[in-house]
């Protein structure tokens, strides 16, 4: 009687399952572009507006209706205490407050508008303008509102150092270095762009200009990296003031042009904000008008990146096409879409059409590796993504497209990259190999972001997963290596740190599916232990959620409101690791069925994309860190960067709720859901290759 009654109510739940997943289904097909593929707003923060303002009044161009509508997105995007911050619920942070309100008052806002006096007070309280970060002083020195001499040096002379100097622009990671190479002509050029009275930022220094000290500070150890380049930055500045300096012209010109070899097709640096912005700005103060056509493909590029409305509008740091179309075609796949659907056959074809197939900056590294990834945005050929390539071809091996051999030979050549990509730990970096220097962290002006790309689990659980698929086992040399680097890097109590996604439920929603994949026992002790943090994370109305303040702060850890993504990762590793029908996956469903919306999607305020952490390294730290420490952040992660995916609260539902039904009607084994029944790719001789099992960690289905 009992088990009848079980029984029934399973099929009633996935009955109710299966109506959300057609409704998701066809809401996903629905907003499918022409051209085959996806693309939702990346929503970040509003400095992204304030200095896109910033940007046009140092270049001189006067868009009074454009200035007008961003001005009105960042007004819009004000808490209520007067304060912007780095991601939905954040607290108030100092440096973005400090350019939101300069961005205003340069747009015309009166700085006694009364939601300008509670901007006023908070910055005034955080110490003003001297306390910001280095980049926002940047941008304050642009305009007058900083003195240079209160900005770390950086000599352009860097561009000059061979590949065995202890540093050289190639140990940056590639948005760093994209970025920092024409901040290289901006330190050394030190343009000032003359701004009206009226915006000037007088009222937010504690003290007046004149007695403000402008010095760089020393740091609080008296041996380490950090004082090391202290004392570096300071003999630097006393050679700036050399009149002759032999080697500057020739560095000038070669960061000039660094920075032309690198704008891509659509106008962009990097595919991302910063050295967009930075490029144009430093272009023009070489003597670039703004009607040379570098300057003018970078302005109309800006375009593609601006969302408008009708009285506000809105700039992203990036565009996530590539990401988007595969993790949706994932989704309908796993949503029981047939593999020749046409829509994935559309989007299918576009992607391999977008494959890269032409170097890039991640060759310095890896010289012999012969292309084959895959970016994140429409346009960034020299700089393919690991984790995107990965998706990607899970995404293409499982439909049939009118040419089986082109598709073949994409995945083989994305196989062959990604292989000779891995770095030394055996992990895999986003886009570099072994770009693990981390005294780059220290520079003096390193406080905002991450300098350095290290391998991090949660791209190398997704190429883990992709191996997989292809069927890769335990005994190919590179999956026991990252194997090993994955275990590593397992917190003491089960999860994993996620470097990409917010955060332990992302890492542990990664590694999950791809032991999974692999064939590895799901009942070992250290996959039980990963199981066993996710059951005691789960939230009282069966969701799961975690607050980007996890990175910085013990009492987040796994902790939050719930969330459609975050849940559906969830779901998928509890999926994968044998527990459908553990009840704490049936209400984590239910959660994403009772809170599905009417057209097919659900509503997700909160920030669960990780651009930056903020660590400056890229990696997890060894532990938390104290006020008192080197690196410290408070929640608000003033040095972070965190990314609302718009897009992310429709396909990973739609995975999580499809793959559910898969397992529940007994279509699919957890272990291998999506992955049954396709093509494998074997690349001998390696492959052939067996090797000693993992010390008996990872026993073979």
């Amino acid at each position: 009687m009992v088990k009848s009654s079980i029984e029934q109510y399973e099929r009633a739940n996935v009955s109710a399952v299966e109506d959300a997943v057609a409704l998701s289904r066809d809401y996903l097909i629905g907003i499918q572009y022409p051209q085959g593929y996806w693309w939702g707003e990346l929503e970040s923060n509003p400095t992204m507006e304030a200095e896109y303002i910033l940007l046009l009044h140092f270049l001189g161009i006067a868009k009074k209706d454009q200035i007008k509508r961003l001005a009105n997105h960042i007004i819009s995007s004000q808490r209520e205490d007067g304060t912007w911050g780095q991601f939905y619920g954040a607290p108030g942070d100092l440096s973005t407050s400090t350019e939101c309100y300069f961005a205003l008052k340069l747009a015309g806002v009166s700085a006694e508008e009364p939601f300008m006096r509670s901007a006023r007070e908070f910055i005034l309280g955080r110490g003003g303008v001297p306390g910001t970060r280095v980049f926002t002083k940047i941008w304050l020195s642009l305009f007058g509102q900083w003195e240079w001499k209160g900005v770390p040096v950086m000599p352009p002379e860097i561009m000059l150092l061979p590949s065995w100097s202890p540093i050289t622009i190639y140990d940056f990671s590639s948005w760093a270095r994209s970025t920092i190479v024409p901040l290289l002509i901006l330190l050394d050029r030190k343009p000032v762009r003359q701004i009206p009275d009226h915006a000037r930022l007088d009222e937010l220094f504690p003290r007046p200009r004149s007695e403000t000290d402008y010095s760089i500070k020393r740091p609080k150890k008296l041996v380490g990296l950090e004082t090391f380049f202290f004392a570096g930055n300071t003999a630097l500045r006393q050679l700036e003031k050399l009149p002759w300096k032999p080697t500057r012209s020739m560095a000038i010109q070669k960061a000039e042009q660094w920075i032309l070899d690198h704008q891509e097709k659509d106008g962009s640096w990097g595919g991302i904000q910063p050295p967009w912005v930075y490029s144009l700005m430093a272009l023009n103060s070489l003597g670039y008008p703004i009607d040379h056509p570098v300057i003018a493909n970078g302005l109309a590029g800006f375009e593609t990146f601006s969302i408008q409305e009708t009285d506000t509008e809105r700039v992203q740091a990036c565009l996530s096409p590539l990401w988007d179309t595969c993790l949706s075609m994932i989704a309908l796949l796993d949503a029981g879409a047939e593999p020749d659907d046409p829509a994935l056959v559309k989007a299918g074809e576009y992607l391999v059409n977008e494959q890269i197939i032409m170097g890039g900056d991640w060759q310095v590294k890896a010289k012999d590796v012969t292309p084959g990834g895959w970016a994140f945005e429409f346009h960034n050929d020299l700089y393919p993504d690991l984790d995107d390539t990965s998706e990607v071809v899970m995404a293409i091996n499982r439909i049939k497209l009118p040419s089986e051999v082109d598709k073949r030979k994409a995945i083989e050549r994305a196989t062959r990259w990604l292989l000779g990509m891995q770095s030394a730990n055996g992990g895999w970096a986003a886009f570099d190999k072994d770009n693990s220097k981390v005294l780059i962290a220290r520079i003096p002006f390193a406080d905002f972001g991450e300098t350095i790309d290290p391998p991090s689990v949660d791209v190398t659980a997704h190429i883990l997963e992709m191996l997989g698929q292809l069927g890769f086992t335990v005994h190919h040399p590179a999956v026991e290596r990252a194997l090993k680097y994955v275990l590593s890097e397992q917190e003491e109590d089960g999860p994993w740190f996620g470097r990409w996604g917010v955060n332990y439920v992302y890492g542990t929603g990664t590694v999950l599916p791809a032991l999974a994949s692999l064939g590895v026992d799901m009942k070992a002790p250290f996959v039980r232990k990963a199981v066993d943090w996710l059951l005691s994370h789960q939230n009282k109305d069966g969701g799961w959620g975690e607050s980007c303040a996890s990175y910085v702060d013990p009492r987040y850890r796994g902790k939050g409101p719930s969330t459609a993504s975050q849940t559906s990762w969830a779901i998928m590793a509890l999926l994968a690791s044998g527990e459908a029908r553990n009840p704490a996956t049936t209400r984590g469903v239910d959660f994403l069925v009772g809170s599905q919306l009417e057209n097919g999607s659900w509503d997700e305020p909160f920030f669960t994309g990780t651009g930056f952490p903020g660590y400056g390294i890229g990696q997890r730290l060894d532990g938390y860190l104290s006020a008192h420490e080197h690196g410290f952040q408070s929640s608000e992660l003033p040095a972070g960067f965190m990314i609302n995916y718009h897009m992310y609260r429709i396909y990973w539902p739609l995975s999580a709720l499809g793959r559910y039904i898969s397992v529940m009607k007994g279509e699919r084994h957890p272990s291998t859901v999506g992955f049954d029944d396709v093509p494998k790719v074997v690349l001998s001789p390696v492959e052939t290759t067996k090797r000693k099992r993992l010390k008996q960690l990872l026993p073979i289905w």
